[in-house]
């Protein structure tokens, strides 16, 4: 009959009638035909998956709500996964064969119950052939000693589920076995109701209540659509292959499911239908909140807005971003120490200011005469690319675009072992399974193998626990409500852990540990009550593109000797540091969007020591970088900006190595060197100043107050289960990544790029020396480089501090610094103004608003070789009673109606000398070309080839490798000797 002859509708009215046989043969009819069937999706076909008395809705029981993709499908997958017991084809002779698939083709059906053939079930067991079927009536079967299944049977329960019971101990002796629609409950004498050692068992559609399933190598297991309830569990010891689908596992006292010990060397004939039977599973995620937060929290300033897992590029402007983050006026007197202010200006400035004032009904001053300096060694830095763009030295507007993280496919292809994790079915399968309101969900130990897929973890202390060298791999779970952590792997423990929603957990989403080495990749963790993922006591692993955010402390905390690879996340809206190295923490730390956290981006103290390369640390509510007391670490080719704080924040007794970064767009501070120690009480810990209340009032302080808290309580709450931390005993020696670092002495800034900060560009207040090469430090609204304590020696050495708001390099009194081989270029004050002890020598000074060289105080200053064209102003002015000499420089004058004098010292100081100075002054009647530029050497900072900050030209494994070399000519004898000659 013709499809056409009728509608479709009534087709399907008449189609609905027939059993699942019929519509099979119907199917095979012609192409026509088969296509109605399959319209039949969403009525008959659902009727008949849900009419199945053998299996529940197919999204049981995480998801019972949700419509299957088709409701076909998942009966043809059910039908497929009922029959793997009845696939055992023993190697026999032809003659025995043939008498084998006679007694399945002819087996009989046994009925146990009052009225029945057998009353119990132990007699029914003793008379049934090969792959008999045994159907249980309602009742309660109770057996008092240990039953053995000898011979392939199917024991069905008859009716609805819970109307079967079975209070008995079952030893599978057979190769195969079937269990349908039954209730077990552990008998007086045992809690295990069902152990199988080398046969399968295939369990659909029962219950355990209290009671334990025990497999053990060769044995196999199937278990579809069962609950596992009241402190029932099941136990897979040495298990090649065995599946746990769509099974409800809660109440636990325990583990729900303990998988113990390696694969057996043995097979059974169930392992290659199993393996099979799990390529053709779909893939199985679970639903839920997955998207992360696409605005700032609630209770925020604002801030830039978060992407989602495909980053989209933006342009924000800086003055967009202070809009949207009420920063109305950036640098308006900001305080930075007690007597000290940004906004003050000396008197030698507002005497320049003053003169240009009177100057009004005149022609406005200019730099006609001005020497050029364009041509110095950083100059690269500024120029526009060859697209017509500035680069970021130079851009007045942040970066518009962060990286975008990789997808799980990219991932896997650029990682062969993941890929091979991803592919392995080795071990106990769990798929689609709920494991919920109990102690612990799966736990992995002394080489066990698990594959999780699709599952959810809900209500438990932790969900899933890896250790001695057990691997597990996860995939699209999802893990929240946890009471302690989430994850837990260590002891070496290893595995793939990818694309799971890992959130709401009263620890860490994930903790690893003891040389646990996992892979974690393309995973969403979030809003937990501590930290995201924790690596600590020598714990491993390679955390890659996850989105880790809105957890209460770091999104990625690493200590007691923690050494992960962290690579390509996005960690951002934390209410804590983004990441935190704490304790003697290490890890390489690349390629990571961290923004928009609380506390600092990166939080690093107390002997952490991190290769910190190539992350976006942007859109903070504080500080970008922190380094605490005794933090060290190799902070390389950062972009760090747009930070509500500073830059970079760094305390006493820490020792850093800052090379190739972008230091930009900062509301306050570019670089702050400060003094302050962590106290242990409860004054600031981040370095508090006066006048932070501009930033975040009575809460940025309490935030800074509260920043050691989390390491503190974390060594408590860290402690699991009560064991002791001896970690002493289990610390590798150094790894080889600090064999290729520079080894320093002095904490090191160099080649970084310091740009449109709201504040001074490089601030130091410290008691420790510092060295300073190299750097660019431009376009900041106020001082360039300010120098308020410094006992020890500061070295800035062949720096560039050009077009600041303020003075270019200011030093305070009572500290110690030398400034040689610098350019200071076109800066709003003066361009060094100097009341401390040391030397300003073969510096290019030239076009400050200010004086050239303010010398001021009691200072002991030697000013040498340098080169200064002040705009308006004396060149080198010695003011009060200064120490020292001032000799062999060179002074040119500005402005030709610059009438004051070019060297100036007050009168009565005799203390100073001054000696074989040079001072060029401007022919009236030349009106040609500029007569001056800075020549032999030409103008500094010096460079023999023009390369960029640029990270990707430092090798990947190398700690520095400079390809720019900045060279300055030392004065004989200075400093014993000591000052570099050459730096690299």
């Amino acid at each position: 009959m013709e499809v056409g002859s009728l509608p479709v509708e009534l087709w399907r009215v008449i189609l609905a009638y027939l059993p699942l046989p019929d519509l099979g043969r119907c199917c095979q009819v012609c192409l026509a035909w088969r296509e109605l069937i399959l319209s039949l999706d969403n009525t008959r076909w659902r009727q008949l998956c849900l009419g199945c008395p053998e299996c529940r809705h197919p999204n049981w029981p995480s998801q019972p709500h949700e419509e299957p993709p088709s409701w076909r499908e998942a009966l043809k997958q059910h039908a497929l996964c009922t029959r793997t017991w009845t696939q055992n084809v023993p190697e026999l002779q032809s003659s025995a064969c043939l008498l084998f698939f006679r007694r399945r083709k002819d087996r009989r059906v046994w009925h146990v119950g009052p009225g029945c053939e057998f009353e119990t079930l132990r007699g029914a067991l003793g008379a049934v052939g090969p792959y008999d079927r045994v159907v249980l009536h309602p009742g309660v079967y109770e057996e008092q000693a240990e039953v053995a299944l000898k011979v392939p049977v199917e024991l069905v329960g008859l009716g609805q589920l819970g109307e079967v019971a079975l209070l008995v101990c079952m030893e599978q002796q057979c190769p195969t076995a079937r269990l349908c629609n039954l209730v077990f409950m552990p008998p007086w004498f045992s809690t295990v109701v069902y152990k199988a050692s080398w046969g399968h068992v295939q369990l659909d559609n029962c219950n355990f209540e209290g009671a334990q399933l025990q497999i053990r190598g060769p044995g196999t297991c199937q278990a579809r659509f069962c609950s596992f309830s009241q402190g029932s569990s099941a136990h897979l010891l040495g298990v090649v292959l065995s599946l746990l689908d769509s099974c409800d596992f809660s109440g636990s006292d325990t583990a729900s499911v303990t998988i113990e010990g390696p694969p057996v060397s043995e097979r059974n004939w169930a392992c290659k239908h199993l393996a099979a039977l799990a390529r053709t599973f779909p893939p199985c995620g679970v639903s839920g909140n997955n998207s992360p937060p696409r605005g700032p929290q609630a209770g925020s300033t604002g801030g830039h807005q978060t992407p989602g897992a495909n980053v989209k590029k933006e342009h924000v402007s800086i003055e967009d971003w202070q809009r949207r983050t009420g920063v109305d006026a950036m640098c308006q007197g900001t305080v930075i120490e007690d007597g000290w202010s940004d906004g003050d200006r000396s008197e030698g400035e507002e005497e320049s200011r003053d003169a240009r004032g009177t100057n009004n009904g005149k022609k406005t001053v200019t730099l006609d005469y001005k020497i050029s300096y364009d041509h110095h060694g950083l100059s690269h830095l500024l120029k526009p690319q060859p697209d017509g763009s500035l680069p970021l030295a130079s851009s007045p507007d942040p970066p518009s675009a962060t990286p975008v993280p990789l997808t799980f496919q990219q991932e896997l292809d650029r990682d062969p072992e993941a890929q091979m994790l991803e592919a392995s079915t080795l071990g106990c399968i769990l798929r689609r399974c709920l494991f919920r309101e109990g102690k612990g969900g799966v736990h992995l130990s002394n080489y066990g193998q698990a594959r999780l897929e699709g599952n959810v973890f809900r209500g438990l202390n932790y969900a899933v626990r890896c250790i001695q060298n057990s691997t597990v791999v996860m995939l699209r779970n999802e893990v929240c409500e946890c009471r302690a952590s989430g994850v837990f792997l260590r002891l070496s423990a290893q595995g793939l852990i990818a694309e799971n929603n890992i959130h709401s957990n009263g620890e860490a989403g994930l903790d690893i540990r003891k040389g646990a080495n996992p892979i974690i990749v393309c995973n969403k963790i979030h809003s937990g009550l501590r930290s995201g993922v924790v690596v600590l006591g020598n714990g491993k692993g390679s955390i890659r593109s996850n989105q880790i955010y809105n957890n209460k402390e770091a999104g990625v905390y690493i200590l007691f000797s923690g050494n992960p690879v962290v690579s390509g996340n996005h960690i951002y809206q934390g209410q804590a540091a983004g990441i935190a190295i704490n304790e003697n923490g290490r890890g390489m730390i690349t390629e990571n969007v961290i923004k928009e956290n609380q506390w600092g981006g990166v939080d690093i103290r107390r002997g952490g020591d991190p290769v910190l390369r190539n992350n976006h640390i942007c859109y903070g509510y504080s500080d970008g970088v922190v380094v605490g007391e005794r933090g060290r670490g190799l902070i390389e080719g950062n972009r760090v900006y747009c930070n509500k704080g500073c830059g970079v924040w760094v305390m006493s007794s820490s020792l850093p190595q800052l090379l190739g970064n972008y230091i930009t767009h900062n509301y306050m501070y570019g670089l702050a060197v400060f003094c302050r120690k962590d106290p242990d009480g409860g004054e600031a810990r981040e370095g508090n100043w006066p006048g932070q209340e501009g930033v975040g009032g009575e809460a940025g302080s309490a935030e800074r107050r509260d920043a050691e808290g989390e390491g503190r309580e974390g060594q408590e709450n860290l402690n699991e289960e009560g064991e002791l931390f001896a970690w002493e005993s289990d610390l590798d020696s150094e790894d080889e990544r600090h064999s290729a670092r520079r080894s320093i002495s002095v904490a090191l800034v160099e080649s970084n790029c310091m740009s449109f900060n709201g504040a001074v560009g490089l601030y130091v207040k410290s008691s420790e020396p510092l060295n300073v090469f190299a750097n660019l430090v431009n376009s900041n609204r106020g001082t360039g480089v300010a120098v308020l304590q410094s006992s020890q020696l500061t070295r800035l050495v062949t720096n560039c501090v050009l077009g600041n708001g303020r003075g270019g390099v200011t030093v305070e009194k009572d500290c110690r610094v030398e400034v040689r081989g610098n350019g200071v270029y076109k800066n709003s004050g003066h361009g060094v103004s100097f009341c401390g002890s040391g030397q300003i020598v073969e510096n290019d000074v030239v076009g400050n608003r200010g004086y050239g060289v303010q010398v001021s105080g009691s200072a002991d200053i030697k000013v040498l070789r340098n080169r200064v064209q002040p705009a308006q102003g004396c060149g080198v002015a010695v003011l009060g009673p200064v120490k020292g000499v001032v000799h062999d420089n060179l002074l040119f004058q500005g402005h030709p109606e610059n009438k004051e004098a070019l060297l100036h010292m007050d009168a009565g100081n005799e203390s100073c000398v001054l000696r074989n100075n040079s001072v060029l002054r401007h022919n009236n009647s030349c009106t040609s070309a500029p007569p001056w530029v800075l020549e032999n050497p030409p103008p500094r900072p010096l460079a023999s080839s023009p390369s960029g900050l640029s990270s990707s030209q430092y090798p990947s494994r190398v700690g520095i490798s400079m390809t720019t070399r900045i060279s300055a000519t030392v004065e004989s004898g200075c400093h014993s000797g000591s000052m570099f000659c050459s730096i690299l």
